[in-house]
C-alpha cells in the first residue's frame, strides 16, 4: 500500500459532533473528501452550505440535531451512525461552547454550561462509542482541544478548565485503549475565524494583539484542520496515540 493510500477513509463511517458549521464542518468535509460516510450534527440545524460540500463528494451522509449534553441525544448520534452506515469507525468530539466573563463574576450557569458541553459530553459520547469500538476491535477518536489546553487564557476560566481536561482525558483513554485497536488523540486549533471568536475579531485591539503573535499573520480557517483530522482518522496515523496536535499558525512557538 502506498503512502497516499494510507490517508484514504474509503469505507469508513464517521460521526462529527458540532459539524453543521465552522471547524466541525471543515473536518467532516475533509473526511467525506477522503471517502468516509459522515453523520453531520449541530445543536439546531446543519447549514445548507455544509451539506452541499458533502454532497459533492458522493459519500453517504445523515444530518442530526440536538444538545450533546443530553445523554439521549449523545446515544442517538452514535446509534444512528451505526444504523445508517453499519459501524462507527471515527468519532470527532467537536461540539463546544464558550462563555466570557471575569473570574470573579463568572456565573455558575456559565461554568456549568461550558463544563457540561466541552468536557462531560466528550466523556459520555467517547465512553458510549468506545464500547462499540472495543467490540469491533478498531476505531479512531479525535477530540477538539484548544490552545487553552496549554495556556490559561483571559476571561474564560470554565473553557480553559474544560479544554485542559479534554487533553488529559485524551491521554487517559489512549492509555487504556491503544492496545485494543483504538486511537485516541486531539487537535488543538489556534485562533480560528469561527462564531466562537467573532467577539475577538470584532474588537480591533484584541484582534490586532492576537494577529501580532501568530507568525503566519492570519486567523485560521476550518479548512486548515483538514490535513490533521484526516491524518489522525486514517491508517497513516495508526502509531499516534494520546497526542494533542496543535494547529495554530505558530502561536505557541512565539
Amino acid at each position: 500500500m502506498g503512502i497516499l493510500d494510507l490517508f484514504s477513509l474509503k469505507g469508513k463511517n464517521a460521526l462529527v459532533t458540532g459539524s453543521g458549521q465552522g471547524l466541525g464542518a471543515g473536518m467532516a468535509i475533509a473526511f467525506a473528501q477522503a471517502g468516509a460516510n459522515v453523520t453531520l450534527h449541530n445543536y439546531d440545524k446543519v447549514l445548507d452550505s455544509t451539506v452541499e460540500e458533502i454532497e459533492k463528494t458522493g459519500v453517504k451522509y445523515i444530518c442530526r440535531s440536538g444538545d450533546v449534553c443530553d445523554r439521549a441525544v449523545a446515544h442517538m448520534l452514535v446509534d444512528d451512525t451505526v444504523k445508517e452506515f453499519g459501524s462507527i469507525d471515527i468519532l470527532v468530539n467537536n461540539a463546544g461552547t464558550i462563555r466570557r466573563a471575569p473570574a470573579a463574576e463568572h456565573s455558575e450557569e456559565f461554568w456549568n454550561t461550558v463544563i457540561n458541553t466541552n468536557l462531560n459530553a466528550v466523556w459520555f459520547i467517547s465512553q458510549y462509542a468506545g464500547r462499540l469500538m472495543l467490540a469491533q476491535g478498531h476505531g479512531k477518536i479525535i477530540n477538539t482541544a484548544s490552545l487553552l489546553s496549554f495556556q490559561g487564557g483571559i476571561l474564560v476560566p470554565g473553557y480553559a478548565a474544560a479544554k485542559g481536561a479534554v487533553a488529559q482525558l485524551t491521554k487517559a483513554l489512549a492509555n487504556e485503549w491503544a492496545d485494543k485497536g483504538i486511537n485516541v488523540n486531539a487537535i488543538a486549533p489556534g485562533y480560528m475565524a469561527t462564531d466562537n471568536t467573532a467577539a475577538l475579531r470584532a474588537d480591533p485591539a484584541r484582534s490586532q494583539a492576537i494577529l501580532s503573535r501568530i507568525p503566519m499573520g492570519r486567523w485560521g480557517l476550518p479548512s486548515d484542520l483538514a490535513g490533521a483530522a484526516v491524518l489522525l482518522a486514517s491508517d497513516a496515523g495508526n502509531y499516534i496515540q494520546g497526542h494533542v496536535l496543535v494547529v495554530d499558525g505558530g502561536w505557541l512557538c512565539r
